[in-house]
């Protein structure tokens, strides 16, 4: 009996999880689908050889739509503030796991204000100084400011990690002739990978879906996929291609956490990276 309980709360939580993108599917999919029908009316490969124009897939697919455009710089973004945050994270979380300062729980605080203040007084503030600086509409500012709501994640994660890491297995490395360099190659990262990859992975995410920072500073020259899809339903309709570019918005952080399931796991972390 209980067996099947935790299987039916097993299946009610993947309802939960994936039931919307049942709907979003299948508006990709169609081409007229008007309340109450459950199912689309006219559906979108039965009318796509009428007309002139592509329309759904065919659109988003296609040049006109700018999902590759749109792709290829989130994925781009992402990576670099990805990165950036690490090296910026990885020596700052080291501090704040293991030394104590003056000033200590007001610095957290000061890390954790990103997440309080809304990301629209953060935008216009810095919009100002980013137009007199020249950042406004190039790559370089749009991924400065995307560090801005990305750093705290991954710093709380490398903390966590770091707190839970004990010094006496760097410090029996050393004992045993090991320089820092190799201290930190192979002792320190094999150990500190979960929350890398962790925070690698909300980093990532994160900035993959920021709209409303990205929409200040990129000024309308620089196209990622939420800032596409926000301007296919401002009008306040999800067409099939709304739909389509919704689910194109999913893709980068799905493959990343494909990856992230089939080459990290937890037999990789208990041999560690130099077996």
């Amino acid at each position: 009996m209980m067996l099947h309980c935790r299987k039916l709360y097993l299946w009610l939580v993947g309802m939960l999880i994936l039931g919307p993108f049942v709907p979003l599917i299948i508006q990709s999919l169609a081409f007229r689908w008007a309340w109450p029908d459950l199912l689309p009316s006219i559906w979108w490969v039965e009318q796509r050889e009428n007309s002139r124009l592509p329309l759904a897939w065919d659109y988003v697919i296609s040049p006109y739509s700018r999902v590759w455009e749109a792709t290829l710089n989130t994925v781009f973004i992402g990576l670099s503030v990805t990165l950036i945050a690490l090296v910026i994270c990885l020596p700052a979380a080291r501090v704040l796991a293991r030394e104590n300062f003056r000033g200590k729980a007001a610095f957290e605080f000061f890390l954790a204000m990103p997440l309080i203040v809304p990301e629209a007084a953060i935008g216009m503030s810095l919009l100002m100084i980013f137009i007199k600086l020249g950042l406004a509409g190039s790559y370089l500012g749009v991924i400065v400011v995307h560090l801005i709501p990305t750093l705290p994640y991954m710093i709380r994660m490398l903390t966590a990690v770091y707190q839970g890491l004990g010094r006496e297995f760097e410090e029996q490395a050393m004992v045993l002739g090991a320089s820092r360099g190799q201290v930190l190659r192979l002792v320190t990262l094999p150990m500190l990978m979960p929350g890398v990859i962790a925070g690698t992975l909300f980093t990532f995410l994160v900035s993959s879906n920021i709209f409303l920072l990205t929409f200040f500073m990129g000024q309308g020259q620089i196209v990622t996929l939420p800032t596409l899809l926000f301007s296919k339903i401002s009008g306040g309709t999800l067409d099939a291609t709304a739909a389509g570019i919704a689910l194109v918005v999913t893709l980068p952080g799905i493959v990343l956490l494909l990856i992230t399931e089939r080459f990290i796991n937890e037999e990789a972390f208990g041999k560690g990276f130099g077996s």
